[in-house]
């Protein structure tokens, strides 16, 4: 196993992070919360305050891996928020597992967030409902996970631990803050009330490397495992958030519904005399595809940015 990318991550993050302090103003040098933006999820930076306010694209910034996904802009936003103009820096956008890049760059702005100074990280993404409850547009607060990959050797933290983060074998058992998760839901009322079009889930969610998406098998042995959502990405970012010791509340924006059912047999009698077309229609129905993950993120996205925006503004940090 090649570690020398492992073995420097806590020197290079602190350059990197000294490499940001350099450039930016004084009042936006010090965030104390980070805000990961998933897929078709960019919009909350349009959260941030007006000014001060500084954009750093992923290209500019020592370490840093380009995002090559539609729907990740692949940039740093450092602003205040709220009428406390609490300091806050967002990624709009990510990098993933599926694009090829080790785990340890997957989650190196995780770790360029400890550096900094961070004490909490909000992370957001899109995901696949598993949960037959739950609709399209429904707002999930996570409370636990599944690290599918993790299960066969795919963890950030494999390799020489980096004890400047911290311990070799960290526990997960707390990784979702349960003070945030409340918060989270009495902000939810705050902010929506008795308003029934928007819903507030907790639940947990499955991490898979992707990039494609599930089977019907995949789902339905998902599902049993305990899992009401799967997506693919979020999960190396908090184990390694957590081995830094911040605080996490993470959200996955339902996009679409997996397809739990088996379908139909070769044999079966329902399909007998149906078309060539009439058949490829019946097999793709319900099949997810990134455009309409995008689409279903841009409908219900505002609701998410005031949902984020109104947790910071409540937040005590």
């Amino acid at each position: 196993m090649d570690t020398s990318f492992e073995a420097s991550v806590f020197q290079r993050a602190t350059e990197t992070a000294q490499h940001l302090r350099k450039i930016l103003p004084e009042g936006l040098a010090k965030p104390k919360i980070a805000i990961v933006c998933g897929s078709g999820l960019g919009g909350l930076a349009d959260t941030i305050n007006p000014e001060p306010k500084v954009e750093i694209s992923y290209g500019d910034v020592p370490g840093f891996a380009k995002s090559t996904v539609q729907g990740h802009a692949g940039k740093l936003v450092f602003g205040q928020l709220g009428p406390k103009n609490t300091p806050v820096v967002l990624f709009v956008g990510r990098v993933h597992f599926y694009e090829g890049h080790p785990m340890s760059l997957v989650t190196y702005s995780t770790r360029v967030c400890s550096i900094l100074g961070i004490t909490t990280m909000i992370v957001t993404n899109a995901a696949g409902g598993l949960n037959p409850s739950y609709a399209v547009g429904d707002i999930v607060c996570l409370n636990d996970h599944l690290n599918i990959p993790g299960f066969v050797g795919a963890n950030p933290l494999m390799g020489p631990n980096i004890a400047e983060f911290g311990d070799r074998f960290p526990g997960l058992s707390d990784a979702y803050s349960l003070v945030l998760r409340r918060l989270a839901h009495q902000s939810f009322v705050k902010l929506f009330g008795g308003n029934q079009a928007r819903k507030l889930h907790e639940g947990v969610y499955a991490f898979l490397s992707g990039p494609t998406y599930e089977t019907r098998a995949e789902c339905r042995a998902l599902r049993t495992l305990g899992a009401d959502l799967v997506g693919m990405s979020t999960v190396p970012e908090i184990v390694v958030a957590r081995h830094c010791g911040m605080r996490v509340l993470a959200f996955s924006l339902v996009t679409n519904k997996a397809v739990l059912e088996g379908g139909f047999h070769g044999d079966s009698p329902e399909i007998q005399g149906l078309t060539v077309q009439e058949l490829e229609e019946l097999l793709e129905k319900g099949k997810a595809n990134h455009a309409e993950v995008l689409e279903a993120g841009r409908e219900a996205s505002k609701d998410m940015q005031a949902l984020v925006k109104q947790i910071v503004m409540d937040m005590e940090v």
